[in-house]
């Protein structure tokens, strides 16, 4: 018996074959399509789902209860507000279409509607994406529906063979939409995929089509390739078919950069290897940019070193770097925010670069300048580059004395400012004039909540400083420096510990 689509690709969500379900219960037909289609064909989770079928957007929008229509091309998009997955939330459906010229190679003159499946087919870019599953029904049983498969231009056989190619003459493809040149790279850039001969030969020919493509459409394309779980080859293919020029121009500077010293490659593929080793530990957008990006300013600041001692030298490249790389980010359209946080790992990446000059002042120093909530990334940036230059050895003394470093910077000092009573306070309870005493007071209570901290309550603050005020200022001052020297005690325990944790001294 042959198994149903969801026996052999996985369960479709039920507001998926519920939305085709509508669409057929109202007289119209109702295909999955594109991303979805191929991603549930590799066996990937799809980050989107998308229908086509033969109803016109106004006859679409009478089938669902929500839904919103804010474009040229017929997409309605679905709104299901009771599903948790995001991928849900929001359902295009989209009516079968034919489109006219590109004249300005970004999008078609006129969208025609159409009632034929097959013309929608032929206007996909390329084979993978050019198949349509229909959802039927196989008795009622939830989540189990038989799928036929519409595959005219072979893209199942490509998926099995994983190579990517046009629907129909790729030059004509391109030109349609030179947004599809980097489309090309970030499919062809799946696990084990490789271009076709005479896609990858338009790519190299039709590079300059990206000229008139929005810096927002090659910013997101651009983004997918870098959170891709193989970023290093696909700015490889980039830099291939000579279309990495048109995402920035400084990338080209780095090609062939050496540096000598303990570096193994040159700048270009030391930053390959920096942004493939962030991916490969999954972090954010912002750390793989920044992985990217840290030594782009190399190129510039690049002079010959003292002869015996440094074959190159790279001084102040980390701030001519954050400049250029607020630079290309601006004119990529990354968000304000985005372009905050990686200027300052860029700028500060160097920071870390020698445990016996660095002091834990100095540390604290970048903390405040880069902020608590990103300084575990400029680590991890470290790291990056650490791994970009073919060092084998993972976790050397000197990342770990970075590591006990920040958190004895990070850890809130033993001192009388945890206590419920300060200063102040104790001049407005007492009447108690500025002067030593204020100080002793503080100290000798420490003492006490060192000993004891549930004494550290108001109440007790209040009434125990009244107690100590009535000392000899001799008696009282003796029990102020005991107190000071438990608090320097403590400290020492608290940095001891934290050292011994992290194997440094």
């Amino acid at each position: 018996m042959k198994k149903t689509l969801s026996e052999e690709f996985g369960p479709i969500p039920k507001v998926v074959w519920e939305t085709s379900n509508k669409l057929k219960e109202a007289g119209f037909e109702a295909y999955l399509i594109g991303g979805c289609v191929r991603d549930i064909l590799l066996g990937m989770k799809p980050k989107d789902w998308d229908f086509t079928t033969n109803a016109k957007p106004e006859e679409i929008i009478k089938v669902f209860p929500e839904t919103f229509y804010e474009n040229v091309y017929g997409t309605v998009g679905v709104v299901n507000e009771t599903v948790s997955d995001e991928t849900l939330k929001v359902i295009e459906v989209t009516p079968y279409r034919l489109e006219s010229e590109y004249s300005d190679q970004r999008r078609p003159d006129k969208v025609i509607f159409s009632e034929n499946l097959s013309d929608d087919l032929k206007r996909r870019d390329f084979t993978i994406n050019a198949i349509a599953i229909e959802l039927k029904d196989n008795g009622g049983r939830e989540n189990y529906y038989i799928g036929q498969i519409v595959d005219p231009y072979k893209g199942q056989e490509d998926l099995k063979n994983k190579l990517l190619k046009t629907v129909g003459d790729p030059h004509e493809r391109f030109r349609e939409d030179g947004l599809r040149l980097l489309r090309a790279v970030r499919f062809g850039n799946y696990e084990g995929f490789k271009i076709e001969e005479k896609t990858a030969v338009a790519l190299r020919e039709e590079s300059k089509l990206l000229e008139k493509i929005s810096k927002e459409r090659i910013r997101d394309e651009f983004t997918k390739i870098i959170m891709s779980p193989h970023p290093m080859r696909g700015l490889e293919l980039c830099k291939k078919f000579n279309i990495l020029k048109f995402i920035s121009p400084d990338f080209e500077k780095m090609f062939g950069v050496s540096q000598g010293g303990v570096h193994l490659y040159d700048v270009w593929e030391h930053s390959l290897r920096s942004l493939q080793y962030a991916a490969d530990e999954k972090w954010s957008l912002e750390m793989r940019l920044a992985a990217l990006f840290h030594d782009i300013g190399k190129p510039k600041s690049r002079r010959e070193g003292e002869k015996g001692k440094k074959e190159w030298t790279f001084y102040g490249h980390e701030v001519i770097g954050a400049k250029i790389t607020e630079k290309n980010l601006e004119n990529l359209r990354y968000p304000q925010k985005v372009i905050e946080k990686v200027k300052k790992l860029v700028r500060m990446h160097m920071f870390f670069s020698d445990t016996e000059q660095i002091t834990l002042s100095a540390v604290r120093r970048v903390i405040a300048k880069i902020g608590k909530e990103n300084i575990w990334d400029l680590m991890d940036l470290r790291v990056c580059d650490r791994k970009g230059m073919g060092r084998p050895k993972a976790d050397p003394y000197r990342l770990r004395k970075y590591h006990a470093m920040i958190e004895e910077a990070f850890r809130d000092p033993v001192s009388v400012g945890m206590l419920k009573m300060d200063g102040k306070k104790l001049m407005n309870i007492s009447g108690e004039k500025p002067g030593p005493k204020i100080g002793y007071v503080l100290h000798a209570l420490l003492e006490e909540v060192l000993e004891n901290p549930k004494l550290n309550t108001e109440e007790y603050m209040e009434r125990r400083s009244l107690e100590l005020l009535k000392l000899p200022e001799k008696e009282l001052e003796a029990l102020g420096e005991e107190g000071k020297e438990k608090k320097e005690e403590a400290n020492e325990e608290e940095v001891k510990e934290i050292r011994k944790l992290h194997g440094v001294k």
